[in-house]
């Protein structure tokens, strides 16, 4: 059975209020005393029931993390390192409700600084917006994780897609190949705009116009990975190399080349992005971009429960909190899903 505060009350015999008051800092109780108590809820593992606290504290202490859709676009891998992340810094703290945005069908009633102390939005597109302004008017704190906030008072993490994607193409065309095309994510997602704006620049960087032809578009999951690589192989032309907008449709890509008896990067070279945890096991092993989800989910949860903490030390409900912005860098990873048919050169930068 769990140790309640009233079990450390009876052992150090003083009030559960002096219990409840030391556990959380309360300048009424006295250092000695407080650092007794706190020393026993230790000892008895004690871990607090943070629905009780909030009934007394008037906070929910649920921190909300908000996808902008799970039924489609949301990979299971994706989904897994986000909510790892989150959960390895708000540990036992906070509740973590995690919901999707479309459910919500733009009816934000339901949405108060009573029910979240704090929200987290793993936005994939603009129309986010209108949930994110709405939490803001009520009065909470919001992080919005990988796009740009552009106006919005909010905290915001993100990595640079279209560099990553820049320099994931740089280097296959520096591998030597010119046929190069591109399985794009999710129509409407911002992450599949950046990607492919990136493949776009690296092609025109090297004197190479885009073919429409070699643009097929994903929706981020492996079957829709497997459906363009079947496309992309019944075409007038045949790439030599092709960017996946994400690992899973990379995985897809590989199986169609592999059913078309063809192989993988000696007749079609594949490549991916995100790094996920597969990327490195499969046959053979994926050259890829590196975004770090995991640690861009992490942070945007320290982001948040500092947000909270200011709130609550200002004391008013619309307090004005300092805003971060944070942007994490994407790392090329080189294996050996891509041929190399000419001496590769240092491959530029964006700008350069």
């Amino acid at each position: 059975m769990a140790v309640t505060i009233k079990d450390i009350a009876r052992l150090a015999n003083v009030s559960h209020t002096t219990v409840s008051r030391a556990l959380n800092n309360s300048p009424l109780i006295n250092d000695k005393t407080k650092n007794r108590i706190k020393q026993m809820a230790d000892e008895l593992n004690y871990t607090p029931n943070v629905n009780a606290k909030g009934l007394v504290t008037l906070r929910s202490y649920n921190i909300g993390l908000f996808f902008s859709t799970l039924s489609t676009g949301t990979s299971a891998n994706f989904f897994y390192d986000v909510v790892r992340g989150v959960n390895m810094v708000i540990k036992d703290q906070y509740n973590l409700v995690v919901k999707s945005i479309d459910e919500f069908e733009s009816n934000y009633n339901r949405i108060s600084a009573r029910q979240y102390d704090g929200i987290i939005v793993m936005s994939q597109t603009r129309a986010d917006r209108v949930l994110i302004e709405h939490a803001i008017s009520v009065g909470i704190p919001v992080v919005l994780l990988n796009r740009a906030a552009g106006d919005l008072n909010v905290g915001n993490i993100l990595s640079d897609d279209l560099k990553g994607a820049y320099q994931l193409v740089d280097y296959i065309l520096n591998c030597g190949h010119r046929q190069v095309g591109i399985i794009e994510g999710r129509e409407g997602f911002q992450s599949t705009i950046q990607r492919k704006n990136g493949y776009i620049e690296a092609l025109k960087d090297h004197g190479i116009e885009p073919n429409p032809e070699l643009c097929i578009q994903g929706r981020y999951d492996v079957g829709s990975g497997y459906e363009a690589m079947r496309q992309l192989l019944k075409g007038k032309i045949r790439p030599s190399a092709v960017f996946c907008s994400n690992d899973d449709m990379a995985v897809g890509a590989i199986k169609a080349v592999i059913e078309a008896d063809l192989q993988v990067p000696q007749d079609i070279s594949i490549a991916g992005f995100d790094d996920n945890v597969f990327a490195a096991y499969l046959s053979p092993e994926l050259t890829t971009v590196k975004r770090p989800i995991e640690l861009i989910s992490r942070e945007g949860a320290a982001m948040i429960m500092r947000m909270i903490d200011h709130k609550l030390k200002s004391g008013k409900e619309h307090a004005k909190i300092p805003i971060e912005h944070i942007t994490i860098e994407s790392e090329l990873v080189i294996r050996k899903s891509i041929a190399i048919f000419t001496p590769i050169t240092a491959t530029r930068k964006v700008g350069e």
